[in-house]
């Protein structure tokens, strides 16, 4: 048996269901209130059970979250049980990406969607395993390939030795941690010098350039300096055509169902593996014509004259470009950011850049503190700290209340950012309309 305590959590959800799918007997526990990750679970009948000490029972396997500290009393329940075997979230996936050719995709921003864009590649070329950070996961006995994300939180990545990594960008957070640039530099260097095999980096990110990578290793943007280059950008609102050279050859053309740049990179990015490792510009074609964005991120919605989207931005930089987005693909709507942050430390160092990011809506509403880790860092602040940076903004309840004030802004692109439960939010809204 092997139990999860937390097991709603994104990368906690989707491993649950890789062990399911290799026949393991999984059940785990979580607060009772709805979490997006609980699809996946409930489709393979995994029990989620409400906390409580009593759950842990000799014998078990036990997979602890990251939200939960060793005072957490399901915590110390399976610590304090010698027959037991207690793993963190982190270290029981690095023990189990040993037996793959692992790809491991890192950064800042942007992880869950490469890890996508990953999966739909290699699943078309060779079997292959995956965890994604929207929940879900998938496995199975023939699997050549193991695509996972890769968090930087505390330095967890370094439990991991990957065939073959992806980094996205390198732009300081988890601030709680870090000290500094340089301090969340060096993660990233200490975990480039445990790839076996390759890594690939953004080389228009000039933090990720900083790094001195010990493997074969290849950069990947726009900028001339780069061994994959995209060239000859032709653009549209929702398809793009380009090509994609490498030092300078001719290595494919491509057509892809969007035109972002951030979502660019990401398939930048997965394209430069995938051509390293052999794979047919035609076939990398085909897999990216049916992607859609994995859970969470920018997921629309029209509902009667509103747009609803739905997005993690968690991150200023992240903020800033769901909005752009918006504004991008609704020019007509009125843009109205509906925020909820995760970990005070995070506000506190970055509010003038959230405040900026915000200011791009024509509308912000904010959200206060309600998860269950958002102070363990210390900082006790509470959202007013990032309303008073913004000018016009409101702080609004999670309630029929707070739903009935969205209602009344009527036809609008309405864009709920957070990496925590705002979604729910939504859809008091909608039955509002």
């Amino acid at each position: 048996m092997v139990f999860f305590i937390g097991i709603k959590g994104t990368g906690m959800a989707a491993l649950a269901c890789m062990l399911k799918d290799l026949g393991e007997e999984v059940s785990g526990s979580d607060l009772e209130k709805h979490f997006f990750t609980e699809e996946e679970l409930l489709k393979r009948q995994i029990p989620i059970v409400p906390f409580d000490p009593a759950n842990i029972r000799d014998g078990m396997t036990v997979i602890i979250g990251n939200a939960f500290l060793e005072d957490f009393p399901e915590v110390i329940a399976a610590r304090n049980n010698p027959t037991c075997t207690c793993y963190r979230y982190h270290e029981y996936l690095g023990k189990l990406m040993e037996g793959y050719t692992s790809i491991a995709i890192s950064g800042s921003h942007g992880k869950t969607t490469t890890t996508t864009m990953t999966r739909d590649v290699f699943s078309r070329y060779a079997p292959t395993a995956y965890l994604i950070g929207d929940g879900e996961g998938h496995i199975t006995p023939d699997s050549k390939y193991l695509c996972v994300e890769a968090d930087e939180f505390r330095r967890h990545f370094l439990a991991y030795h990957p065939t073959y990594a992806l980094i996205t960008n390198v732009e300081i957070d988890h601030v709680d941690y870090f000290k500094d640039e340089a301090d969340y530099l060096s993660a990233y260097q200490s975990f480039v010098e445990q790839v076996k095999e390759a890594v690939f980096f953004n080389g228009d990110d000039p933090e990720a350039r900083k790094l001195n990578i010990p493997c074969a290793h290849f950069s990947f943007g726009f900028g001339e300096d780069n061994d994959f280059r995209i060239v000859n950008l032709q653009a549209q609102p929702e398809r793009c055509n380009f090509q994609v050279t490498f030092r300078g050859n001719h290595v494919g053309d491509y057509c892809l169902p969007f035109s972002e740049q951030h979502l660019l990179y990401d398939a930048l990015a997965v394209i430069s593996l995938a051509t390293m490792l052999g794979i047919a510009p035609a076939l990398i074609e085909l897999s990216f014509q049916q992607f859609a964005t994995p859970k969470r991120r920018f997921k629309v919605e029209k509902f009667a004259d509103a747009v609803f989207v739905d997005d993690y931005a968690h991150h200023p930089t992240e903020v800033k470009v769901t909005l752009e987005t918006a504004r991008n693909r609704f020019p007509d709507k009125k843009i109205v950011a509906i925020f909820k942050p995760h970990r005070a430390s995070r506000v506190y160092r970055f509010a003038d850049d959230f405040a900026a990011a915000l200011s791009l809506a024509d509308k912000v509403y904010l959200l206060d503190f309600t998860s269950i880790d958002d102070k363990q860092d210390g900082v006790d602040i509470d959202i007013r700290y990032l309303q008073e940076r913004l000018p016009g903004s409101v702080v609004l309840s999670e309630d029929e209340a707070g739903a009935a004030v969205l209602a009344a802004e009527k036809d609008a692109c309405y864009v709920f950012m957070s990496s925590k439960d705002i979604y729910h939010l939504a859809e008091k809204t909608k039955a509002l309309f």
